[in-house]
């Protein structure tokens, strides 16, 4: 048996709700650039690229999976405050 409920937020509250989910999307798009930026750097071998088309990053940075960006958000956290407002369940 499922129950749903209608929630109706004053003025206030919709404003909070609307930061959160501004700072969930910026989130979100800096993890993809991330991961974008870091596939794009190894599409080509080494010795053939072009430094003006090609993402140039260092061959020691590891892969940006789920474990070590989840692992980085408790350091943005630490610089960014708009990060801490957003409970810890959504971001």
């Amino acid at each position: 048996m499922n129950y749903t409920y209608r929630v109706y937020p004053d003025a206030a509250q919709q404003e909070l709700m609307l930061s959160w989910l501004e700072t969930c999307r910026r989130l979100y798009n800096r993890c993809l650039r991330d991961l974008k930026d870091w596939m794009n750097s190894r599409k080509c071998p080494i010795d053939r690229c072009s430094i003006n088309r090609e993402y140039i990053m260092s061959p020691d940075i590891p892969f940006p999976g789920e474990r070590s960006q989840k692992r980085q958000l408790t350091q943005w956290k630490k610089t960014d405050s708009s990060l801490k407002e957003v409970h810890s369940q959504f971001a």
